[in-house]
């Protein structure tokens, strides 16, 4: 059996709490102006001619750019 959602349940159903991933990725698309930044890399990041083709550039920039706030981060914390 199914219960109607009351009024305050169904304003308050699609407003959850902004977790520090989303609130992290939110302030990292802000600061980086990505599409710039690819601008100037994609002509020297390989094509993938030779051999298989390679992770695309914007996801290899973002894991880049995470792994480096994320060891900054833990010399900050120590």
């Amino acid at each position: 059996m199914t219960h109607q959602a009351s009024f305050a349940r169904a304003e308050f159903a699609d407003k959850k709490k902004v977790s520090r991933r989303e609130k992290f990725l939110a302030r990292m698309e802000g600061v980086i102006p990505w599409v710039k930044l690819l601008a100037v890399i994609e002509p020297h990041y390989p094509k993938g001619e030779r051999c298989r083709p390679p992770i695309g550039l914007e996801r290899m920039l973002r894991v880049n750019f995470l792994q480096q706030w994320s060891s900054r981060r833990r010399t900050w914390q120590t």
